[in-house]
């Protein structure tokens, strides 16, 4: 799986953007600001139909235009496919693949697989629950489209019902309509909280294999979910809660409020329960977590997909030390990689075999021909 070729109109900052893929390692270089983060935001676009910034169709058109576009080609297991994305400021998104088009952007899911990883994702462990639950959330969504629907329903429920609530007054009667949406919210919860189950269960070990081998065989880690509730207890929590969410008039039970466990302890430690590094675990060890989880994303898709996925890394290199630098390199050496950097010294330092060098300037990336061409460009910029 990987990315030819990618061509962008008034995306962003980027007026007309046209830009050739090596199938391995691939380098935005630039000043902050410059529009680096805009390109993988387009490819991640292409994914999932969504951007991983959360921001809306519109707030993605270049300032005073009313369209934009992206067009992606590449290959999946040797067959080449296109895809074309149509933003509009007072429409919907129109999206084809191969020149189809196609009804729902849950249609696009399973094309093209990205593992997005930036520097709040080393966050992860220390984060609230819910940079946990969209960890949860992106990678699910990017593997099975009917959890998508699923998820995108339960949150237009949970807005509905939420928005309901805080109309019913404390002498009011509560309308029918309450019922209609804890239905809702139910039908889709269940299913939502047996996926990420299911998800868990299958990532939990994955990331245990890794992290040994980043700790050094030092450290047992293992990854449990946490529901807010079981799926067989939803429709009761909601029942029970009623009068709870009817005073603090928002939904108090449900997928929307899980979380995950990191647990660790010396590896052969039989004894010993397991920290939970929320609290306890170091700022060392929640890093080395937090990359262990995001690195057993990539090997879950290849794993599904039997190939890997096209891995995005936001500025993310010169987070990590070089014993981490030097884990997460070691996997991705059968990947197709964009990585956006702000200079190439550390890039040097770590050895990186490098394919493809963009120079990223205020909307405009152009390539460089060799890693000498950059670096000078880069000691340019700075004086």
């Amino acid at each position: 799986m990987f990315i030819e070729s990618m061509r962008l109109t008034d995306f962003r900052n980027f007026t007309l953007q046209e830009m050739e893929f090596s199938r391995g390692i691939n380098i935005f270089c630039g000043d902050n600001a410059q529009g680096k983060t805009n390109l993988l935001e387009a490819i991640s676009l292409c994914s999932t139909g969504r951007s991983f910034r959360g921001a809306k169709d519109r707030d993605m058109i270049r300032l005073g235009c009313e369209e934009a576009h992206i067009r992606l080609s590449g290959q999946k297991k040797e067959i080449p496919y296109r895809i074309d994305l149509h933003l509009r400021r007072s429409a919907a998104k129109g999206i084809a693949v191969n020149s189809v088009p196609i009804r729902r952007t849950a249609e696009l899911i399973g094309l093209l697989h990205v593992v997005f990883f930036s520097p709040d994702d080393l966050q992860l462990v220390k984060s609230g629950p819910a940079e946990r639950r969209r960890f949860i959330d992106m990678e699910l969504c990017s593997l099975d489209a009917g959890y998508l629907k699923d998820l995108t329903l339960y949150h237009r429920c949970l807005e509905q019902r939420n928005a309901l609530l805080k109309t019913i007054g404390p002498n009011d009667r509560i309308p029918d309509t309450l019922d209609v949406w804890d239905g809702q919210l139910v039908q889709t919860g269940e299913k939502i909280i047996r996926a990420r189950r299911k998800f868990i269960g299958e990532l939990s070990p994955v990331v245990r294999e890794i992290h040994a081998k980043i700790s050094g065989g030092r450290e047992d880690l293992s990854v449990s979910y946490e529901p807010d509730t079981e799926e067989d207890t939803l429709a009761a929590r909601l029942s029970e809660n009623r009068s709870r969410d009817l005073k603090f008039r928002a939904t108090s039970a449900g997928p929307h409020r899980d979380d995950l466990r990191f647990g660790v302890k010396p590896a052969g430690d039989g004894k010993n329960p397991r920290i939970d590094l929320r609290t306890f675990g170091s700022q060392g060890q929640q890093r080395t977590a937090a990359l262990s989880a995001k690195m057993a994303e990539i090997e879950m898709i290849r794993r599904r997909t039997g190939e890997p996925p096209v891995l995005l890394l936001d500025d993310v290199l010169s987070e990590l030390d070089a014993g981490r630098q030097k884990s997460l390199l070691s996997e991705i050496s059968d990947t197709q990689t964009m990585i956006t950097c702000t200079g190439l010294d550390e890039l040097v330092r770590s050895r990186l075999h490098i394919d493809r060098i963009f120079r990223v300037r205020t909307g405009s990336a152009q390539e460089v021909s060799s890693m000498e061409s950059a670096s000078a460009e880069t000691e340019e910029t700075d004086e």
